[in-house]
C-alpha cells in the first residue's frame, strides 16, 4: 500500500508540473496538445501490449458514445488550459481548472435529483470565495488579472465537467483501454484547428521545444497515465481523492518558487480555499 501511495504520488506531481514546463515551449499551445494526445496514447497501448494484454475492443464498442465524447472534451480542457497557462500564472490556471469538482457538485442536483446538502452549500459558497480572492478583485490587483486567462481557465473547467460525467457512464472498460482511447480522440478533436491555425505559417522549431514536447508526451502523459491507473484501483477512495490534491498545490508551488509569479496573501488564502472545497466535495459525493 505504501508502495501505490508513492507511486500514486509521483503521478499527480508530474502532471502538478506541467504548465511549468509549458512556458519553456515555444509552439502554439494546440500543437502541444495534439502531440501529448498522439504520444500519451501509443505510449500506453505499449505498455498494455509489453504486459501481454490486449486492447478489448468489445468494450471499447459498447462505450464508443461517452468514450468519444469524453475524449473530445479532454482535448478541449488541454486546449483551454494551456491557452490559460499563456495568458496568466500557472497559479491561477490551475486553480481555476479544479473548480470542476465544486460545478459538478452544483450541476448534479439537476441532473441526478440528489439533494444538495449543507456541507456540498459550503463547499460551493468556499470555492465562489477563493475565486474573487484569487482573481485580484479584493486586493487591487484586478486590472493587473488577464481575464481572457481566467475565461479560459473556467472553460477548462467546465470542460473538465464534461469528463466527469462521461466517466460516470462508463460501463466494463479497463482503465487502459479507455485512456487509449480518450487520448487518441483528444488528439484528433484538435487535429482540425491545429491544421486550420497554423496553415500557411512557417513553424519555428526550436530543440527545447521539441524535446520538452517529446517530454510531456512521453513522461508526464504516456508514463504518468500508466503509473495513475496501475495504482488507482490498488487505493483506498479516500486516498486517492486527497493525493489527488497534490496537483495544485504542485503547480501553485511551481508557480511562485520557480516561475516567479507572485501571488499575494488573499490569493494564497484563495487558493487554499478552493483546492479545500475541491477536495472535500470529492470526499462527500
Amino acid at each position: 500500500m505504501k508502495k501505490d501511495n508513492l507511486k500514486y504520488s509521483l503521478a499527480v506531481i508530474l502532471f502538478g508540473t506541467i504548465g511549468m514546463f509549458l512556458r519553456y515551449i515555444r509552439l502554439p499551445s494546440e500543437l502541444v496538445v495534439l502531440c501529448r494526445g498522439v504520444i500519451g496514447s501509443l505510449v500506453i497501448w505499449a505498455f498494455v501490449r509489453i504486459r501481454g494484454n490486449r486492447v478489448d475492443r468489445s468494450a471499447i464498442r459498447k462505450n464508443l458514445k461517452w468514450l468519444v465524447i469524453s475524449g473530445i472534451c479532454l482535448g478541449l480542457n488541454w486546449v483551454f488550459l494551456f491557452a490559460a497557462y499563456l495568458h496568466t500564472t500557472v497559479a491561477i490556471a490551475s486553480l481555476f481548472n479544479y473548480l470542476a469538482p465544486v460545478i459538478v457538485v452544483v450541476i448534479a442536483p439537476f441532473l441526478y435529483r440528489e439533494k444538495l446538502g449543507w456541507k456540498k452549500i459550503l463547499c460551493v459558497v468556499a470555492a465562489v470565495i477563493g475565486v474573487v480572492l484569487l482573481s485580484g478583485v479584493l486586493s487591487g490587483t484586478a486590472a493587473e488579472v488577464n481575464w481572457l486567462g481566467i475565461l479560459f481557465a473556467f472553460l477548462a473547467a467546465l470542460s473538465f465537467v464534461g469528463i466527469i460525467f462521461c466517466n460516470k457512464k462508463l460501463d466494463g472498460i479497463n482503465a487502459y483501454d479507455k485512456a487509449i482511447v480518450q487520448l487518441a480522440v483528444s488528439a484528433l478533436t484538435v487535429l482540425p484547428y491545429v491544421i486550420f491555425n497554423n496553415w500557411g505559417t512557417p513553424l519555428s522549431l526550436d530543440l527545447r521545444s521539441v524535446l520538452l514536447t517529446l517530454m510531456l508526451g512521453l513522461l508526464q502523459t504516456g508514463f504518468t497515465y500508466c503509473l495513475y491507473f496501475d495504482t488507482l484501483g490498488r487505493l483506498p477512495v479516500h486516498s486517492v481523492a486527497v493525493l489527488g490534491y497534490l496537483e495544485p498545490v504542485v503547480s501553485v508551488l511551481c508557480s511562485v518558487f520557480i516561475l516567479q509569479e507572485g501571488m499575494d496573501v488573499l490569493g494564497w488564502i484563495g487558493a487554499v480555499l478552493i483546492i479545500g472545497a475541491a477536495a472535500v466535495s470529492e470526499l462527500i459525493s
